[in-house]
């Protein structure tokens, strides 16, 4: 475990629930505490056909853990907020082989792990939130990403305004991050190549990050391996017309590149109880300034989905398609970079990411059910999802084009008798994630998550 962590001021969108205080020693008095602790376990049995490869192996890994949370009350407008996170690992196997113990559960060369990940200020004045310091962010292109044991953080610095009737402007500048454990699977190398082309367009970063879990980077320095000026971000949601939602983000990337995300969604419903909704989403990447990494220099893509679904009582069913453009001189074939954990497509699986691969064509059907007219606690979900790569994925080799193909189902149960106990069964069953001339790589992964909040 690391023994010293790092104190700087970060900033988030989110707004405390502390209460006010008459003056500084209420402030801290009147402060609350919080967390989760958390059990994650995983398994993932692998069958790599490829005549070079340890073809059939079992990865796996359990994992203890989660976050404690110190919040102060407001004084003046002005409160306070730490976070410590921790991982630690259990009945796992050699550490040191990645076919054996499961990375994404666990800190730096497999090992436990202890870090300060939260410590902000933020100041609220009427319908205005300043908030500085380490914390969580969840933004289309930007986020936590909280798929395994521990989520992304960052440094950041937010401004936010309600003002405007039904809309909410965000500005903000983010100098680090600081990747979470899922990142630690993606074993990128600092020039382009065949694994740094799954980690950017997967929600990471460029060059080889396994070791940086917990440590707060530059922004550039964490995707490309070079230091710039950070991401400097402005927002508007608009959520004035009954069931409509409209989002623009803009991420100014410094020296990287600029992307722009816009989605609408629109839902209705009828007398009947059928609630029809309807989605769509696009990303547009450019480059911007200059970096050493020549391939990096001309960014060019477009990312477009849509999505139709409808809700039936406790039933809801969707449908989404995606597609991804190509450019054979562009930024890893034209695919949409996203290093800093945003994952929002519509049609992305639980662990396949391959809509933002250059000329990927993408489609997911999705189904859940609430079973709470039964007196349970309990939501289903399945869903299959299918990638038509494109010869330029940059994944496979150049030319080489196949079909990826993930099912999966996701089960959580809540105890009447533990309320604030989430209990959570997840599977998903690749059938070539990846694929070449020689051979294919696919698995059947299962994972336990206990989340209890406090």
């Amino acid at each position: 475990m690391r023994h010293t962590v790092r104190l700087s001021l970060l900033a988030s969108v989110f707004v405390l629930n502390a209460h006010a205080a008459d003056d500084l020693a209420g402030m801290f008095e009147n402060g609350k505490v919080s967390g989760q602790f958390r059990e994650f376990s995983i398994s993932r049995e692998v069958d790599d056909t490829r005549p070079a490869a340890n073809n059939d192996y079992t990865r796996k890994a359990n994992t203890l853990g989660g976050y404690l949370k110190y919040e102060t009350a407001a004084f003046n407008g002005v409160s306070l907020g730490a976070a410590a996170y921790t991982t630690i690992g259990f009945h796992l196997g050699n550490r040191n082989d990645l076919n054996d113990v499961d990375p994404t559960l666990l800190g730096k060369d497999n090992k436990n792990d202890i870090y300060l990940g939260e410590a902000y200020l933020q100041y609220k004045n009427g319908n205005t939130t300043f908030k500085g310091g380490r914390q969580k962010l969840d933004t289309p292109m930007a986020g936590s990403d909280d798929a395994r044991m521990l989520p992304n953080l960052f440094e950041a610095y937010v401004l936010s305004n309600t003002n405007v009737k039904d809309t909410t402007l965000i500005a903000a500048h983010v100098t680090k991050f600081a990747q979470g454990t899922f990142g630690r699977v993606y074993a990128a190398t600092p020039a382009l190549g065949i694994n740094s082309v799954l980690s950017v367009t997967s929600g990471y970063s460029l060059v080889d990050s396994r070791n940086q879990t917990g440590d707060f980077v530059d922004m550039g320095k964490y995707a490309i391996g070079e230091n710039t000026g950070g991401v400097s971000v402005a927002a508007a949601i608009y959520s004035g017309v009954p069931g409509l939602k409209l989002q623009l983000w803009d991420y100014y990337a410094h020296d990287i590149l600029n992307a722009i995300y816009a989605e609408a969604n629109y839902g209705w419903s009828y007398t009947s109880g059928v609630a029809p909704y309807v989605a769509a989403q696009w990303i547009h990447e450019s480059d911007v300034g200059s970096n050493s990494l020549a391939a990096l220099n001309k960014v060019n893509s477009d990312f477009v989905a849509a999505k139709a679904g409808v809700k039936v009582a406790n039933f809801d069913l969707y449908g989404a398609v995606s597609h991804n453009s190509k450019d054979a001189d562009a930024a890893v074939n034209g695919g949409t970079i996203s290093p800093w954990g945003g994952m929002p497509a519509y049609t992305q699986g639980m662990v396949t990411r391959h809509q933002f691969m250059a000329g990927t064509d993408a489609w997911k059907v999705a189904g859940n059910y609430n079973w709470k007219d039964f007196g349970v606690n309990l939501n289903t979900g399945v869903y299959y999802a299918s990638f038509d790569m494109d010869g330029l994925n940059g994944y496979s080799p150049a030319g080489y084009e196949w079909t990826a193909k993930e099912s999966g189902f996701d089960i959580i149960f809540v105890p009447e008798s533990v309320k604030k106990l989430q209990l959570r069964l997840r599977a998903n069953y690749t059938d070539d994630f990846y694929q070449n001339s020689t051979g294919s790589v696919s698995w059947n992964e299962y994972r336990f998550i206990a989340n209890y909040n406090f």
